[in-house]
């Protein structure tokens, strides 16, 4: 049987190795894909860790993957050889559970997840349901579109299903590897877009990204600040501390929304009379569905919005992961196959 290339975690904790595996066959309802990018995301972070129950190792992580479909399974029939696709966090749904009776397949019961529920995109190939796979646009190459399958769709979701309209004032709190992409897609939304994070270093990429204005949130009191211009029709909470979205709660308008996807275990303060004195809320976000990954990479492509990355080879996906923890990465880090 062929062979193929893949990095897998062999038990939780484990370390990334680097293995050589049978190509896997595509089964009902299936495609398999060649990849050809692979972002390494920092919820990598579940399977190399174990924290997520049930999962079966060996494992190979990878949630944000492009590639070419290279063989299709018995009722997949719709998808061809040759199309450049993507599969995000959202790796399959049931179908039949009350959530997704409802429509509401990112909240199915029983989802599956690449790189956690089934072996994900650090490897040449990989099977994934059909109704995971989104069509990659002709402009965007396959390492900017890696990014976009979850740090990307999570932020445009976000602020696409946010009730803010163009021109209303928005903030994006943090600018690492959600933030970052979170002001393009901001500003190219049309909203009157405020990056928010700490120090001044920040400032000169928040610009560039196409910011309108910059908070130094250990400077200034960046409730304070948004609340002189109005008000934050809503709050994108990027950063991973809860200590930083606490500090901006005061800084919503009147039915302003924080929305949260920046993940942490730690909680929010925040008192009854800050939300209802203003009507305020405060919610959280997942990713999306393969039609919203697609929607995702559309804009992207359409508006010019892309994720600033780092490449690196596949076999040296443990280093590379473990910059990406470290925080070193600058924001992305895109693992290619060379296909």
């Amino acid at each position: 049987m062929a062979k193929m290339r893949a990095v897998q975690v062999a038990k939780p904790k484990g370390a990334l190795e680097l293995v050589e595996r049978d190509i896997p066959e595509p089964g009902p309802g299936q495609v398999r894909i060649k990849v050809q990018a692979c972002g390494i995301c920092h919820s990598d972070a579940f399977t190399v860790e174990g924290s997520f129950p049930h999962i079966q190792y060996p494992r190979v992580p990878g949630h944000e993957v492009v590639g070419l479909v290279d063989a299709v399974g018995a009722g997949a029939e719709h998808w061809t050889v040759g199309q450049r696709v993507g599969v995000g966090w959202h790796g399959g749904h049931c179908g039949h559970c009350d959530r997704c009776r409802r429509g509401d397949f990112i909240t199915c019961r029983y989802a599956l997840t690449p790189g956690v529920n089934y072996d994900g995109g650090y490897a040449d190939y990989m099977v994934a349901p059909s109704e995971a796979l989104a069509l990659v646009p002709e402009d965007l190459s396959s390492a900017d579109a890696a990014p976009l399958l979850c740090a990307g769709i999570t932020t445009f979701n976000a602020l696409r299903n946010s009730g803010a309209r163009p021109g209303d004032v928005v903030g994006v709190l943090g600018i690492g590897g959600l933030g970052h992409l979170g002001v393009q897609f901001a500003v190219k939304m049309g909203f009157h877009t405020v990056a928010i994070a700490r120090g001044t270093d920040k400032e000169p990429l928040a610009r560039q990204l196409g910011a309108h204005r910059y908070i130094d949130s250990q400077a200034q009191n960046p409730a304070e600040e948004l609340t002189k211009l109005g008000g934050a029709r809503m709050i994108l909470a990027t950063a991973t501390s809860s200590k930083a979205m606490t500090a901006v709660i005061d800084g919503l308008d009147i039915d302003g929304k924080m929305v949260i996807v920046g993940a942490t275990a730690d909680p929010i303060e925040v008192t009854p009379f800050q939300l209802i004195s203003g009507r305020r809320s405060i919610l959280g976000w997942p990713s999306g569905t393969a039609m919203d990954s697609f929607d995702t990479m559309s804009f992207s492509a359409l508006t010019g919005v892309r994720p600033m990355i780092e490449t690196t080879p596949l076999e040296r996906a443990a280093e590379a992961y473990e910059r990406m923890m470290s925080g070193k990465a600058r924001f992305r880090m895109v693992l290619t196959t060379g296909f």
